[in-house]
């Protein structure tokens, strides 16, 4: 599952972040998502209501159930073993961090998972990747911009990289142009308040603007 969920991540370049929608909710948005042209999906944790985690996890069984393959499942903001453990149960393919932990990495990486950790200097960037990323998460990517992007893979193009945070339809491209792997989406693409306007069709519609920003080649 590990290599093929990297091809994917590579083919597509492109993880929408979705927090905070219930079960419902949460498969008619990534039906909309998939319709755009989504394939992989990252639930993510909410740490400061730890009541929730497992209803998190049950978001990522549910997605991986409802679109049996044509959508990947991941977990996001995952700060701890336990959070590591709840999504695996759940089906995860992929673990996303904002930040480095040794711990955490190792963890993901025995459970055959793929490794996506946060991190913003090149050395943690560097730490991470020596640790078994598979990819490192650099958050937040618009406070760096494209331009930081472009000159850190001159000395570390062996590193792929996620741009996550501030990234949208406008600016994803000039990132991938930049040498980023691929992007992560939030709360721009994931609208809560669309969906509960029964306006799925908005989200479809940008997640079909991602899709084409993140192809588009220098």
């Amino acid at each position: 599952m590990r290599e093929e969920t990297l091809a994917l991540l590579k083919e597509t370049r492109l993880v929408a972040i979705v927090r905070g929608f219930p079960g419902r909710l949460l498969e008619d948005l990534a039906r909309a998502l998939e319709i755009g042209g989504v394939r992989m999906i990252e639930v993510t944790f909410v740490q400061n209501a730890p009541e929730t985690w497992t209803d998190t996890a049950e978001g990522i069984r549910l997605v991986n159930r409802a679109f049996s393959g044509r959508v990947l499942a991941g977990a996001g903001t995952v700060l701890s073993l336990e959070q590591l453990h709840l999504a695996a149960d759940a089906g995860a393919g992929y673990i996303i961090s904002p930040n480095t932990d040794e711990g955490v990495i190792r963890e993901t990486r025995r459970l055959g998972l793929v490794s996506l950790p946060g991190a913003m200097t090149p050395t943690e960037i560097v730490s991470a990747w020596n640790m078994g990323a598979d990819l490192v998460k650099v958050f937040p990517a618009d406070k760096l911009g494209p331009a930081w992007f472009k000159a850190v893979r001159a000395p570390l193009s062996h590193i792929p990289l996620l741009a996550v945070g501030g990234v949208n339809e406008r600016n994803a491209a000039e990132f991938i142009r930049s040498g980023a792997a691929g992007i992560g989406a939030g709360g721009n693409l994931a609208n809560r308040e669309w969906m509960e306007n029964g306006e799925a069709g908005r989200i479809t519609a940008l997640a079909a603007d991602y899709v084409q920003a993140v192809q588009k080649q220098e």
